[in-house]
């Protein structure tokens, strides 16, 4: 039985240049991911706020499966992106 692969999952917002940046280099690793703006859908907002324990710090975050990961922290992107085998 085949696992199933984790999403990946950007929480930002429109005039962001850190996240907009991430989501570019995550397209040049060639990973796919959801980029989901917390200022103009006010769910994606609680999504995050749920996760982070209602402690909000900025932006960007990213989830890759379980790992949660504050900031454009391009080292720990590619440890988790190579854990989850999403680094092509």
């Amino acid at each position: 039985m085949a696992k199933d692969k984790p999403t990946v999952t950007i929480y930002g917002t429109s005039w962001c240049g850190y996240c907009h940046a991430e989501a570019n280099w995550l397209k040049q690793q060639n990973v796919d991911f959801t980029y989901k703006d917390i200022e103009a859908d006010p769910q994606a907002k609680q999504e995050l706020l749920t996760r982070l324990g209602g402690v909000f710090q900025g932006v960007p975050v990213t989830v890759i499966g379980n790992d949660v990961i504050l900031g454009f922290d391009r080292p720990n992107l590619m440890d988790s992106l190579k854990t989850y085998e999403l680094h092509k």
